[in-house]
């Protein structure tokens, strides 16, 4: 074997060695705008159609829309529709629900559902000035809050739902006794509205 054969096979191989680690290279970075195309589908896929703001993770839950306990009416053509109103076994209660705005024209949320407490209108815009009013035990419950004094509720949201749209929100309050089967909800804009614990 020549020394001239030798420096020719030598010269196929590396550029064999080459043009694979190449093609290897382009693969692996197709699959990765690949994958980051599907996990952005996905995060848009998070976000229920019509809603404004971030996707679920952000403080908006997606309710189950199977069932509707009660529709109420606001101002400017607003409905607060309440899916659910759910015990959980650490002693919250959770509502949950979504506005719509059934008008040919956006709707700015007002203020007032942050409601007066500075500290809870930092943490963005929120629902935090839900309220729940047992009757029977003639108690008035509030929005629950972290230890960093932040509302256990939809927050940081766009403040504009546009025409046709809706806004997923969740509140959390602690649970009135078993006895207590129903709530009345209390909120800026809204009649009083009694709904059915589950």
């Amino acid at each position: 074997m020549t020394v001239r054969y030798v420096g020719t096979v030598r010269r196929y191989g590396v550029s064999a060695l080459l043009a694979t680690s190449l093609a290897f290279t382009m693969t692996a970075c197709g699959g990765d705008d690949g994958g980051s195309a599907k996990q952005d589908s996905g995060k848009e896929s998070s976000v229920p159609a019509g809603s404004t703001g971030s996707p679920a993770g952000d403080g908006k839950t997606v309710p189950d829309t199977s069932k509707i306990l009660v529709t109420a009416k606001g101002e400017k053509g607003i409905d607060m529709v309440i899916y659910a109103a759910k015990r959980d076994s650490g002693g919250f209660l959770t509502v949950s629900g979504e506005f719509k705005n059934t008008t040919s024209q956006g709707y700015t949320t007002p203020n007032a559902w942050m409601g007066q407490e500075k500290d809870v209108a930092a943490s963005g815009n929120s629902v935090a000035a839900m309220t729940l009013v047992d009757s029977k035990e003639k108690k008035r419950h509030y929005v629950l809050r972290d230890t960093d004094n932040r509302p256990l509720t939809t927050s940081g949201f766009e403040p504009y739902i546009k025409e046709g749209g809706s806004l997923p929100f969740f509140a959390q309050f602690p649970a009135p006794p078993t006895t207590t089967t129903t709530v009345d909800l209390q909120f800026p804009g809204f009649p009083n509205t009694p709904i059915e614990i589950s």
